[in-house]
């Protein structure tokens, strides 16, 4: 009897301009070590031809039919890892990597990165720096919990991922609505943590995130990057810089704080996104997420490190500890193009040629209403990632690229209080 050929299952492509780059190392780390890449995704597939074997269609957001699927994908294939890096996704992949006795995060450690609410409970546990925090069920039990934490609070959903939701209150004049915010964001998220939000104390200080490896629980940093945010109150992340040189790399405090992090959660393997603070009390961690960080940062750190985040996620998924050693060291960003006013997009125009320009791309179709929170969230229109030596000139480069783009729209008003949120596009996987 001829074995079931050996495959590598991954749980939602993502979209082209977003993941393609980590789909292709995994096709060829899949090649050369004999596996087929089986993809399960959520609409019909177009360029993930080139790199997958075997491709199924399903409704994704159904754990129980994507569960099904993989089941069924089981009995034709010895399924040697699975990956994800969708946020939406991340739970039930590792669910079936759990099942499928194949390398994965850990139940216990995916649901250390879903609930944010779990997290700061185990984190806070062990003793680790946390701010001051509270799941309220309602506006009551919200209220009399901020009377306790104290202003500054931070309002947000309790399993929304790119600061969906997220705002800061400075004072109960400001906190209502707050409220409302995050709890009207959290209904388009998965059911079990629809309604209510998580209150926490502001932990002040320069946010950064760190993308690393996990290997048989040994915590592996790969690269950092500096995070630039926008529209106060809220939170939106309007770029990154990668650093391969970045102090932050070697700091002891920040590396011991991020392993025992992860040991606590019982994150044992695959790729993780930590989202920290770097308060005047140390390195506050705000979130980690059970998957590559978004919005290209791991392009990023490719492109200023050397280091392939699709092979290390072929690596772990698969049993192997990675080599996460450098191999250049220069400097990458990103800057994202927000309008002034919610709009109606016409057209954008990048620049194809600037100082240290490595990509640009428009982000919209003509046509595309874009809001800007509280109504909408990711309301971008273009990127631009340029590299340099230093980090002093790549700033400069990426004003410059971003003041380069041209874009024409017509501004609508915003959406009325209360309406239901969309899910933006750029998080999940709508490549038609």
């Amino acid at each position: 009897m001829t074995p079931n050929p050996g495959a590598l299952l991954v749980i939602g492509s993502g979209l082209k301009l977003y993941r393609e780059y980590l789909v292709r190392s995994v096709a060829r780390r899949a090649r050369e070590n004999g596996l087929r890449l089986v993809l399960i995704n959520n609409l019909k597939p177009t360029w993930q031809h080139e790199y997958f074997d075997d491709i199924t269609v399903v409704n994704v957001f159904d754990h129980a039919l994507l569960a099904e699927t993989a089941r069924e994908l089981a009995t034709r294939y010895a399924v040697a890892g699975v990956l994800c890096w969708d946020e939406p996704l991340v739970m039930p992949a590792a669910e079936l990597a759990d099942e499928f006795g194949v390398p994965g995060l850990s139940i216990p450690g995916v649901h250390g990165c879903r609930d944010k609410h779990s997290c700061r409970v185990r984190l806070t546990a062990a003793g680790l720096p946390q701010p001051g925090f509270h799941l309220a069920a309602d506006l009551d039990d919200a209220r009399a919990a901020v009377a306790r934490i104290g202003f500054p609070v931070v309002v947000k959903p309790r399993a929304l991922g790119a600061s969906m939701g997220v705002s800061l209150a400075r004072d109960a004049g400001e906190f209502d609505a707050a409220y409302r915010v995050a709890h009207e964001a959290s209904l388009v998220g998965d059911e079990p943590y629809r309604g209510g939000a998580i209150i926490e104390g502001f932990a002040d200080g320069p946010e950064i995130s760190i993308d690393g490896a996990v290997h048989k629980g040994e915590y592996l940093p790969l690269f950092v990057a500096r995070k630039s945010t926008g529209m106060p109150p809220f939170f939106e992340e309007t770029g990154h810089l990668v650093d391969a040189g970045d102090p932050l790399l070697r700091d002891g405090e920040l590396l011991r704080v991020l392993a025992e992090a992860h040991r606590v959660l019982g994150i044992e393997n695959g790729i993780t996104h930590t989202e920290v603070r770097l308060t005047d009390r140390g390195p506050v961690i705000i979130e980690v997420n059970g998957r590559l960080g978004g919005d290209l940062i791991p392009f990023l750190g490719k492109t200023a490190t050397g280091i392939d985040p699709g092979s290390v996620l072929f690596d772990v998924a698969t049993g192997q500890r990675p080599d996460v050693t450098p191999t250049r060291s220069g400097v990458a960003g990103i800057r994202f193009g927000y309008p002034d006013h919610d709009c109606v997009v016409h057209s954008v125009e990048v620049p194809w040629d600037a100082p240290g320009l490595v990509m640009a791309s428009p982000m919209v179709e003509p046509g595309t209403t874009l809001r800007l929170p509280p109504g909408g969230y990711i309301a971008r229109h273009s990127f631009v990632v340029c590299e340099a030596d230093d980090a002093a000139t790549c700033r400069q480069r990426l004003a410059y690229a971003a003041s380069l783009v041209e874009v024409a729209a017509t501004e609508i008003e915003p959406p009325p209080a209360g309406t239901t949120l969309a899910m933006p596009a750029g998080l999940l996987d709508v490549d038609e």
